[in-house]
């Protein structure tokens, strides 16, 4: 295989590989870092904590509070009770109820949201809800114990909701099977090509070079990525005053993803300037050897100078 081909074929085996390295993060973020139930409990419970998650649940709490006390009251309610409703459910979650009940909805919520996808015997009309009945049980005999005004109307009780509807599930199942194939099959691709790449070049040196600026630019991809994406998240919302609690809940889902992103770009930046340091102190230890007569690379050279051809010696006549 001449120079030539041999440079063509490993720079487009290096360029699909780094190619496949972002698409191949952004998969297994997906296929193990989402579909783990502890791990998406344990992403989630820092959010309980959260000022804006905090609010919104305080509103959407309240709000069914007063609707079902207007409800069973047949009128409208006194408007001293509404701040009333707000500092008392706002009290509920500074506590550690609030927390518990906050992780063990979204456990009962992945598990069945993750059960279905994981079922390919589930019919086509079959939607996916949770039931709620047992953490609202668990909520209730809390609150009792703690006293809490209106502990026997929250909104919650015996109800289903919904998570996936009918209409998507098929499709969905399709695409968590396609994500848990690519999650192990795009890095392990992209690790091979790299590698294969690297040993066909003809000069191996800025092969790895360029491998590691092409993993330091699929870093940064990706984590312009992760940015449009939360922009486009944010923007689709009908309501604008539920961004602040959007955004964290995207933040905290994605924090892994920023951080894979981050590594890829700072691998790539490290490997790329030791590869450049260490040509840098070979050259210095070792610099390159002239022969007589021709001009050292590190001289001085007079503009329009250049060196003709070295005169002949005259041949020696031969003595006696």
């Amino acid at each position: 295989m001449s120079r030539r081909l041999r440079n063509a074929v490993s720079a487009v085996l290096i360029a699909l590989a780094c190619l496949l390295l972002p698409f191949g993060a952004l998969a297994v973020w997906a296929a193990y870092g989402l579909t783990d139930t502890g791990r998406y409990v344990s992403t989630m419970a820092p959010l309980a904590s959260d000022p804006a998650v905090r609010d919104e649940v305080v509103d959407t709490v309240a709000d069914g509070i007063l609707r079902r006390a207007a409800a069973e009251q047949r009128r409208p309610l006194h408007p001293e009770v509404t701040p009333f409703v707000r500092d008392a459910v706002r009290s509920f979650t500074h506590t550690p109820a609030y927390r518990r009940v906050w992780d063990a909805g979204h456990e009962e919520a992945h598990k069945a949201v993750m059960t279905a996808l994981r079922d390919d015997r589930g019919g086509r009309g079959d939607r996916v809800t949770v039931d709620l009945a047992p953490v609202a049980a668990r909520l209730e005999r809390q609150l009792a114990a703690d006293h809490v005004p209106f502990a026997d109307r929250l909104p919650i009780p015996h109800t289903r909701l919904v998570l996936l509807p009918a209409d998507d599930l098929a499709a969905l199942r399709k695409g968590y099977h396609v994500l848990d194939l690519a999650a192990l099959w795009l890095p392990l691709a992209a690790v091979a090509l790299a590698v294969t790449g690297i040993t066909v070049a003809a000069c191996r040196r800025r092969a790895l070079t360029a491998t590691a600026l092409g993993t330091a630019l699929g870093g940064a991809f990706l984590a312009l990525a992760v940015l449009l994406g939360r922009h486009l998240t944010l923007a689709d919302l009908p309501d604008q005053s539920h961004r602040p609690a959007a955004a964290a809940v995207y933040d905290a889902l994605t924090a892994t993803l920023r951080t894979a992103s981050w590594a890829l770009l700072a691998l790539g930046a490290a490997v790329a300037g030791g590869v450049w340091l260490a040509r840098r102190v070979r050259v210095r230890r070792f610099p390159p050897v002239h022969p007589p007569g021709s001009v050292d690379a590190g001289a001085t050279v007079p503009l329009g100078f250049h060196p003709g051809p070295r005169p002949l010696r005259p041949p020696t006549r031969p003595t006696r």
